[in-house]
């Protein structure tokens, strides 16, 4: 077989699986935005048949002999066929140690977590969403043993969403944050508390989507190509490739600055998705590397621009004209309100300061049922005594605690450190933008192409083309350095609270 050839057969079949790719995705994304409540099954179903044929392609003989062909032939490719190769023989030689009958069980077993989810949620019944949540810590348990026996199953989980991240790399992380953020935190309470009353009061819903709309119009994402709909638990998902992105938020009428935030969270992962490289569509270097870099970017736009002194001074304008009972505040008002510091009970609504802290909650807690040193059945029990030891707050329901989230109602054991470590590499990557950006006069301006060029030409356009650590290095030119954030934190709340 010819190179050439073997490249337009490889990048067909790369189109092929994104098309069900693309179908699976819709699919997931009706059901947690407009599907009725009493569909899950159905999706389940039609999921199964998808997942079956999208393995069976994945795998098969022709698709494994041609992509091992053009692995013999990896010092003849491009930097970017060879990692798109490399990619999709890793994925597959996973997918060949899973058989096939159980990895379509787990998809038609998230499908039914998902739904079961909301449900518990809603009536704050971990129980009822305990069977599911067992089985997929067994099967996520089972998955790794087949796939990399020789890992801990738990770093095999974290290494899927952070390529080379591992318990002894998380551990070193969360404790040199720890050691500089609990001792901010008690300085912070010790000084007289912020008044944030001014994100209180009743907000209508219309008038918070207007906002939304808004917000993402400010911070430059083409609603072309990318839509706002309304979740239980906001999300963002690329349906088949960067050229069509949905972002969801929540509304909570009592509190306009809970939908804001994850507006411009969802933002920041959309943009990211929506600025590859178009050679990159339809292809497995499409969208983020990592998901440590992909909250990178949520957090860059929610927090490091978002609760900004100078977007709160651009922006209040337009949060009075949406809700004009905030006439009588200032910007100076809401900039301090939108940077309150206060342990609390849920994670997306956390400050910039004690986040981190609900971040190794959740980590704590995989790691020791990964490890067979915690009952699933005993998750709410941990959960409310760490949330206690850590953050100095009482759970009053499993919907306030164990349940509010909804990854690992998607499977998404190993996920949550990315949270945390894109919150640090954010830090550091602004940093790196002030030596040619003058971020902040972009931002008083409400001018966000300067600060969205330079995130494309450095991190978006080149999708997963390099490793994390390698793109990171490409962008600093040095290695990360957890420091960076902390001193962050500890500059911008010191002058906040005068500490």
């Amino acid at each position: 077989m010819e190179l050439k050839t073997a490249l337009q057969q490889y990048y067909k079949l790369q189109a092929k699986l994104a098309a069900y790719g693309h179908a699976m995705a819709l699919i997931y994304y009706d059901g947690a935005t407009t599907a009725p409540k009493a569909t899950a099954a159905n999706r389940g179903q039609t999921l199964s048949v998808l997942s079956e044929e999208s393995y069976l392609l994945s795998t098969g003989k022709e698709t494994v002999e041609l992509l091992e062909f053009l692995d013999a032939h990896k010092a003849e490719l491009s930097q970017k066929d060879a990692r798109s190769v490399y990619l999709a023989l890793k994925d597959i030689r996973d997918m060949q140690k899973i058989p096939m009958d159980e990895y379509v069980e787990y998809q038609q077993i998230l499908v039914e977590a998902d739904d079961v989810w909301h449900t518990a949620k809603e009536n704050s019944d971990f129980a009822l969403f305990m069977p599911c949540l067992e089985k997929i810590f067994d099967f996520e348990k089972r998955f790794a043993r087949y796939c990399a026996p020789e890992m801990h199953p738990y770093n095999y989980c974290l290494n899927k969403y952070e390529d080379g991240l591992n318990m002894e790399k998380c551990d070193e992380f969360f404790g040199a944050l720890k050691s500089r953020l609990v001792p901010l935190i008690k300085k912070i309470g010790e000084r007289p508390q912020i008044d944030d009353s001014c994100l209180y009061g009743h907000f209508d819903a219309a008038k918070q989507e207007k906002f939304g709309l808004a917000l993402m119009d400010i911070i430059g994402i083409d609603k072309g190509h990318c839509g706002l709909a309304t979740t239980e638990h906001p999300f963002t998902t690329s349906l088949g490739s960067h050229h069509d992105v949905r972002i969801t938020t929540n509304y909570k009428e009592d509190n306009f600055a809970s939908s804001m935030f994850s507006v411009i969270h969802e933002g920041g992962h959309a943009l990211y998705d929506m600025n590859s490289a178009d050679e990159l569509a339809y292809t497995n270097l499409d969208g983020g590397v990592s998901m440590g870099i992909h909250e990178s970017q949520s957090r860059f736009y929610e927090n490091l621009l978002g609760r900004s002194r100078a977007f709160a001074e651009y922006v209040f304008p337009t949060v009075k004209e949406c809700f004009a009972e905030l006439g009588s505040y200032t910007a100076e008002d809401f900039y301090r309100a939108i940077n309150k510091v206060e342990p609390s009970l849920i994670r997306v609504e956390a400050d910039e300061v004690t986040y981190a802290l609900h971040v190794m909650v959740r980590y704590e807690l995989e790691k020791r049922v990964m490890s067979d040193e915690l009952a699933v059945k005993d998750l709410p029990t941990e959960w409310n005594k760490l949330y206690k030891e850590y953050l100095g707050v009482d759970v009053p329901s499993d919907r306030e605690g164990v349940l509010q989230d909804s990854h690992w109602s998607g499977g998404a054991i190993g996920y949550f450190p990315s949270y945390a470590l894109g919150s640090a590499y954010g830090a550091q990557l602004l940093k790196k933008m002030k030596e040619t950006v003058d971020v902040d006069k972009c931002i008083r301006e409400g001018n966000f192409a300067p600060i969205n060029a330079w995130n494309k030409e450095n991190i978006w356009q080149h999708g997963c083309t390099y490793t994390p650590a390698e793109l990171l290095d490409r962008v600093l030119g040095e290695r990360f350095d957890p420091t960076v954030f902390t001193d962050y934190l500890e500059e911008k709340y010191g002058d906040i609270y005068g500490v």
